[in-house]
Parts: C-alpha cells; sequence; structure tokens
C-alpha cells in the first residue's frame, strides 16, 4: 500500500536529497581528478631528489575522496531507488550505509583537522632538503639535481628562496628563480614556504567545505528515512 499524506511528501523529500547526495558524490569525485591531474600539485608531488619521490600525503587523500565519491554516488542511487519503490529492505539498506559514510566523514574529519598542517610541512621539508643540497660548494650530480627540482619549484609556484636566504643562494637567484618581465622585475618575488602553505591550504578548505555540506545532507536523509520505514511499516495492512 503506497504512502499518504505526510509521509508521501518525506517521500520525495528523501528522493530529492538523494538525488542532491548523488550529484554531490559526483562534484566530489570530479574536484578529486581536478586535485589529482591539477598541473601545480602533480608538477611539485612528482618530483624525485636522489631517488626519493616528494611526500605522497596529499595523493593518498585525493585518492581516499575518489573512492568516497563513487561510494556516494552509488549510495545515492540505492536511495533514490528504495524511496521510489518504498522499499523497507532497500531503505534499510541504504541507512546503514549512509551511518557507515557519516562515521567514517567524522573520523576523516577529525584525522584531516588534525594533520592539516602535514603536507605542507613535508612538501616545505623536501624544498629544504633540495634548497640545502644546491648550495653544495662541489659541482655533482646531486647539486645538478637539486636545482632543477628547484627550478620546478620556483616556475610552478612563481617564487624564489625560503624568506633567510644565504648569500650564496642569492648570487644564484638569476638562473634559479623565475624571469620577470620589466614591470615586475622592482617586485621581490615571494619565498616558497609561504607559496606551498597557500597552496595546500587553499586545496583542504576546498575538500572540507565539500565535505561539511555533504554532512548536512546526510543528516537531513538519515531523519528522512527513519520517519518513511516507519510510515511504510504503518500503511502496509496486517493480515
Amino acid at each position: 500500500m503506497a504512502v499518504v499524506g505526510c509521509t508521501k511528501c518525506i517521500k520525495f523529500m528523501l528522493f530529492f536529497f538523494n538525488f542532491v547526495f548523488w550529484l554531490a558524490g559526483g562534484v566530489i569525485l570530479g574536484v578529486a581528478l581536478w586535485l589529482r591531474h591539477d598541473n601545480q600539485t602533480s608538477n611539485l608531488l612528482m618530483l624525485q631528489l636522489e631517488g626519493q619521490q616528494a611526500p605522497n600525503t596529499f595523493y593518498i587523500s585525493v585518492y581516499i575522496l575518489i573512492a568516497v565519491g563513487a561510494v556516494m554516488m552509488f549510495v545515492g542511487f540505492l536511495g533514490c531507488y528504495g524511496a521510489i519503490q518504498e522499499s523497507q529492505c532497500l531503505l534499510g539498506t541504504f541507512f546503514f550505509m549512509l551511518v557507515c559514510l557519516f562515521a567514517c566523514e567524522v573520523a576523516a574529519g577529525i584525522w584531516g583537522f588534525s594533520n592539516r598542517d602535514t603536507i605542507s610541512k613535508e612538501m616545505i621539508n623536501f624544498y629544504d632538503t633540495a634548497y640545502i643540497k644546491s648550495m653544495d660548494v662541489d659541482d655533482s650530480t646531486t647539486k645538478t639535481a637539486a636545482i632543477k627540482v628547484l627550478e620546478v619549484f620556483h616556475q610552478t609556484l612563481d617564487c624564489c628562496g625560503k624568506g633567510d636566504d644565504s648569500p650564496l643562494f642569492k648570487q644564484m637567484t638569476k638562473t634559479l628563480c623565475p624571469n620577470k618581465e620589466l614591470a615586475d622585475s622592482l617586485l621581490r618575488p615571494q619565498n616558497c614556504h609561504l607559496k606551498l602553505k597557500e597552496l595546500f591550504s587553499e586545496k583542504l578548505h576546498l575538500i572540507g567545505l565539500a565535505a561539511l555540506v555533504v554532512a548536512v545532507i546526510m543528516i537531513f536523509e538519515m531523519i528522512f528515512t527513519m520517519v518513511l520505514c516507519c510510515g511504510i511499516r504503518n500503511a502496509t495492512p496486517v493480515y
């Protein structure tokens, strides 16, 4: 027996929120793929120095986001179909998966907040390692590789040095730092430590905002799912 009255309204509201949830999953999947293939982050995170790969903590977070976006699209579709069919079994499965996703999101949010500066610190340490090796007095393959790594940092982020540069580094700025136009030559380039912090802070703020919006949608969905399940049970005739 089909639900009527306010319960029917809840049914269509649940369908609407599930459709929004499915779209949000698609958006998260798209944003994660964009973060994975963004030129700035890709150029930096693919760097190698003496066989040491640049820190990949950021990519691990992005791969998790890709998986979350795909799961959200599946769960959103399941919720839409369960609401239209008024199936307690499908809605119960949907509710269970929604609770699991919500718990994972809360755990990921706590971990992300406690480690919010880890990615930028790892990249700064990697930059400083290349910076120190590039100051080596003796010419070597290590020094050449370090200089190439610094050039990628400077060209990608349009920065130069780390703020408290040594006199030796200042002598090398013409070859290591981005070539400026005449109009920009009077402007001192921003140091790379600040640029790295800004780069990954912007990305993390974007991820955090998306997670907050999804969490609010999930809370409404759990409430509507419980109400609709109760309405379906009460509308089913008992013989």
